[in-house]
């Protein structure tokens, strides 16, 4: 697999910092990490990610209002984290999801899993 350039949207520094290392250490670059809905468009217009891996829920706006926005200017690859999967899922039939707390195989699947389906809102 090539080289993916990635954005993280999470509010918690913590798990964005976890995230940014695990995705390096596949061998991807983190272009951006965006902490809230607003940030997460203006990082994605800004890097034109090849991958976002977004927290559903975010302290300010929502991880899923940042991809649907982002999703009607162009497609790009995403998946979601989140310590409530079934309510993603239930917003976003066909979604993919990991649960917080997730596992570098998880992260893994999920890529593999994004990359493969049609990005859509």
């Amino acid at each position: 697999m090539q080289p993916l350039r990635v954005l993280i949207v999470e509010d918690d520094a913590v798990i964005g910092v976890l995230l940014a290392e695990l995705v390096r250490g596949m061998g991807h670059e983190v272009c951006d990490t965006a902490a809230t809905e607003a940030a997460a468009v203006t990082a994605a217009e800004r890097f034109a990610p090849d991958l976002m891996i977004v927290d559903a829920r975010l302290g300010r706006g929502s991880g899923i209002a940042a991809v649907d926005e982002i999703l009607r200017a162009w497609p790009v690859a995403h998946f979601f984290l989140s310590g409530d999967a079934e309510g993603v899922r239930n917003r976003r039939p066909g979604a993919v999801v990991v649960r917080k707390p997730f596992r570098i195989a998880d992260l893994a699947r999920a890529i593999d899993l994004a990359l493969a389906a049609p990005p859509r809102a």
